[in-house]
């Protein structure tokens, strides 16, 4: 049943308020027929009213609170996101904080995933003692390699990579994803890179049989092999100075005697086209664009100057006597001191009659070949197939058609400035164990000297 204003209980048939009656809701005091007076609406003293009207406020009270803080929070978030950044940048361990990595998460966005450039170029990358994933992270951005740092530190915690820093030189590509560098830095493979040792003098079939003994490396050789000895033009284009120089070379001429040797460390998944463009960029790193440019007394263009720098190669073991091995050849060149014009260089033979021998050859069995041994007999007329003959120095006059090798800075500064000076025609090594060699004007004297350190025990 139901109390109301204090009365007593209603017959049941009589009409129950309606919703809105006034006299339901109201305020003023009455007098129960057998009571005190009350304020008309108390229920009485059962307490169910307070405690329902308890409920209802604390209710409001919240859903208040939460409509403040909402709005609030709506206004503010610009203010508290700043905040929130700002520590996360001065504390990185804050990233543990999950509402602190959803917010810079939020403000990194594509920096998380994206590359900061498609260029495939590897570059080298060294961890010091002492770096931190912080310190790392500064210097690939600084280098270009990462477009925001804190993508990096973000990523190494949210990994549980911070404290996997491992000291040493890493080789990286400057299109990987910020993803990428962690595990390349933090998480490397167990194989990390390969080390390619290129020493000086080598020819290309050598260079290629190298790269047969690196297990590690997944490169085909066989693929690097036609590549630099038939460069496509999408490739030669790339390199003006190459352009340039080959333009004054044979048709269909190789990268004979630009492939730069050297030490490369390289990911074991690179390419042919790719090492072939980092020996490339050293060659005109260390070269250099000024040499270039020959000075036309010199009467040579750079292409002739890599051929007979190469010959000067394989002749000499002393730098202080490249000037000097070059300036006999170039007497050579000259009919006026050597009518004959005949350079008669043996490298130049057993360049031609190796390259006959490997063409035999399949390329993994390379590795089995006696590079620039002796062949014994006359050179002047070694036989050689058609397409070498040109390399017989002692049968057909002038400069081999290509070079034998890359050549050294020191050969190819004393093939751009020989010292012709002495009048050198001839020279022959000694063999005593000094790498020097013996140089003669005449005929006669050269005869002498090969008498004297070339005489049977």
């Amino acid at each position: 049943m139901t109390l109301r204003s204090g009365r007593r209980p209603r017959d049941r048939h009589e009409q129950q308020a309606r919703p809105y009656d006034a006299d339901a809701y109201a305020t003023e005091t009455s007098r129960d027929e057998d009571g005190p007076l009350r304020p008309r609406g108390d229920r009485g003293g059962s307490g169910r009213g307070g405690l329902t009207g308890l409920v209802r406020f604390l209710v409001f009270a919240l859903v208040l609170a939460a409509i403040v803080l909402i709005v609030a929070f709506t206004a503010l978030r610009p203010a508290v996101n700043s905040l929130v950044l700002s520590v996360a940048e001065n504390n990185p361990a804050a990233l543990q904080l999950p509402f602190v990595k959803d917010i810079v998460r939020e403000d990194l966005g594509t920096a998380l995933t994206a590359p900061v450039s498609s260029d495939t170029t590897q570059v080298e990358f060294l961890v010091e003692p002492g770096d931190t994933a912080r310190s790392i992270a500064d210097r690939l951005q600084s280098q270009g390699l990462l477009g925001d740092s804190r993508a990096f530190v973000f990523i190494a915690i949210d990994r549980q990579l911070t404290g996997s820093l491992q000291q040493g030189t890493f080789v990286l590509r400057r299109n990987l994803t910020p993803d990428q560098l962690v595990t390349a830095l933090l998480n490397p493979p167990v194989v990390k890179y390969v080390d390619i040792q290129l020493r000086t003098g080598l020819r290309l079939e050598q260079v290629t049989a190298k790269l047969e003994t690196l297990t590690d490396l997944k490169l085909d050789p066989v693929a690097f092999y036609r590549l630099v000895k038939s460069p496509p033009a999408s490739l030669i284009d790339d390199y003006p100075w190459l352009k340039a120089i080959l333009a004054d070379a044979p048709d269909g001429a190789s990268l004979e005697g630009f492939l730069w040797p050297s030490s490369y460390r390289v990911l074991p998944d690179t390419t042919a086209e790719e090492l072939v463009r980092l020996m490339l960029d050293n060659f005109i790193a260390n070269v250099g664009e000024e040499r270039l440019s020959v000075p036309a007394a010199r009467g040579m263009t750079f292409y002739q100057v890599i051929v007979l720098a190469s010959i000067v190669e394989r002749e000499a073991q002393l730098d202080e006597e490249r000037p000097l091995i070059a300036g006999v050849y170039a007497n050579r060149l000259n009919p006026k001191i050597w009518p004959r014009g005949v350079l008669e260089a043996d490298p130049t033979v057993i360049y031609a009659h190796d390259t006959a021998e490997l063409d035999k050859l399949p390329v993994p069995d390379w590795l089995q070949y006696s590079f620039w041994g002796p062949i014994g007999g006359g050179l002047a007329d070694y036989p050689l197939p058609a397409s070498l003959a040109a390399y017989n120095t002692y049968s057909h006059k002038g400069l081999p058609p290509g070079p034998l090798c890359t050549p050294t800075i020191a050969s190819i500064d004393a093939a751009l400035d020989p010292d012709t000076s002495t009048g050198y025609l001839y020279f022959v090594a000694k063999g005593d164990g000094t790498g020097s060699s013996a140089f003669a004007k005449t005929f006669k004297e050269h005869q002498a000297n090969i008498a004297r350190y070339l005489k049977k025990p």
